[in-house]
Order: structure tokens, then sequence, then C-alpha cells
């Protein structure tokens, strides 16, 4: 905004799993969870209420050959755990810096996360506290994409922002296996499901389009980006109605 002002009060932000490997093959990357946790920090310093949904790729990649033959909803769960992880990694880089945590986890692990509730988590918004919601929706057959923008309407998020690894935004293909894959600026929901084009799983979008709720797609390797979209920049793709 022209005067300073964020131009979001409230925002949902959803890190892949793979947006916290850095360079590894699978795995977190503490310097990379250290980045993120700068940037998320310095936003809600600006007094935007941030959530956030983090997926589990990074550790699941490496169960894959574990989970072959296994069933779904099994494999699933370990999905979810694996989110777990994750958030209590950022949680602890996100209190390093000074900020105010909750992780509160879909599935019930009393010792490690506070149990989702959608009236606490609004209240620990309300008070400044970064908000990780881990776990996922807490059922097998949804992805984080979907747990992302469930979380997001629950507590009225005015956006999501989606944190892509290396890639600036969306595109009309591949952009690492095809290098004249077209960059895509703006972009209506129903397009995006259409074109079957990877912004977030086709549940996600459809609940997104269905109530209004934009999203941006930007590359996370660029640490001013978050606060830019904040600011009320264009960066990346955005997706509306």
């Amino acid at each position: 905004m022209e005067d300073g002002r964020p131009a979001f009060r409230r925002i949902l932000l959803k890190l892949s799993g793979e947006s916290l490997m850095g360079t590894l093959d699978y795995g977190a990357d503490p310097e990379r969870i250290a980045a993120i946790a700068e940037q998320v920090h310095r936003v809600a310093d600006r007094g935007v209420q941030v959530a956030i949904v983090v997926g589990g790729g990074n550790i699941y990649r490496g169960l894959k050959g574990a989970a072959e033959g296994m069933d779904r909803a099994t494999g699933d769960y370990m999905g979810m755990l694996a989110t777990v992880l994750n958030a209590l990694a950022l949680q602890d880089a996100l209190e390093k810096r000074g900020a105010h945590t909750r992780v509160q986890s879909a599935i019930t692990i009393s010792e490690v996360a506070e149990p989702y509730i959608r009236r606490r988590a609004m209240r620990h918004l309300e008070k400044g506290r970064i908000v990780i919601f881990a776990a996922g929706t807490g059922n097998p057959f949804f992805t984080t994409d979907t747990a992302a923008a469930l979380r997001a309407l629950e507590i009225h998020a005015e956006a999501i922002l989606m944190a892509k690894n290396a890639v600036e935004g969306v595109y009309d293909a591949d952009p690492r296996l095809n290098p004249d894959a077209n960059f895509i600026p703006e972009i209506t929901h129903h397009q995006a499901i259409e074109r079957r084009l990877q912004v977030m799983d086709s549940t996600a979008l459809s609940l997104c389009m269905d109530n209004m709720l934009p999203i941006y797609v930007f590359n996370v390797d660029d640490e001013r980006n978050i606060d830019r979209i904040v600011s009320g920049e264009r960066v990346g793709t955005v997706v509306t109605t």
C-alpha cells in the first residue's frame, strides 16, 4: 500500500514440504527454514495475522520406498505425521526470532501440539501469535492444499499465499521440464481447474473458487516476496474469481 500499511489483515501461507528442502534430495534444510521464518516474522511484526499450513513431501519423499504398495489411507497418515515434524521445525525457527507461535494439529498429539480448534486458532491470531496448522485436514485422501483452503476459509483469511520452490508462479507447462513454458501473471480459479494447471489440487481450487478466495502463487526463494505481496505489490501469479 502507498501509505506503508499492509494490504491484508490476515493471511494463510501454504508451504509445501519441498519448499523446506533447499538443495537437499529430501529432509529439511535448517538454513531454508530459518530464511522462511525470518520472512514470516517480519510480516507478523507489521501487524499482519499469519497462519501457516505446511506440507510433508520433503520427509515423505524419503519414505516412498517404504510406502510402496501400502494402503492409501495408511500412507496418507504417514504424510500427516511428516507435516507435524515440519511444523515443529518451523515453530522452533520462529521462536528463535522472538515470534510467539502455536502449532495446532488435526490429529491428536497432545504432548507437542494443541488440537485444532477453530475459535482458539482465531484467538491466537488476534493476539498476534503465528499459528501453524499441522496434519492436513486429519483425513486421508485430502492433500495439504485442501487443508490450506479449508483452514483459510475457516479463519476468514483474506488470501492464500502459495509458496513454490524455484518457480516464479503459474506456467502453462512445467518450466523445469519445458524451457518454452509461458508464465501466467493472472488467471481465474475456473481457468486453472479447466487447464489443469499446477496451482493446487482441484478440490482446493474449487473451495477457493466457490468462496472467492484469492491465491497468490510466488517463489519462496526470493526472501522479499512475502513482504512484497503483503505490501500490495504484484508478485508471481494471482488466481482470482
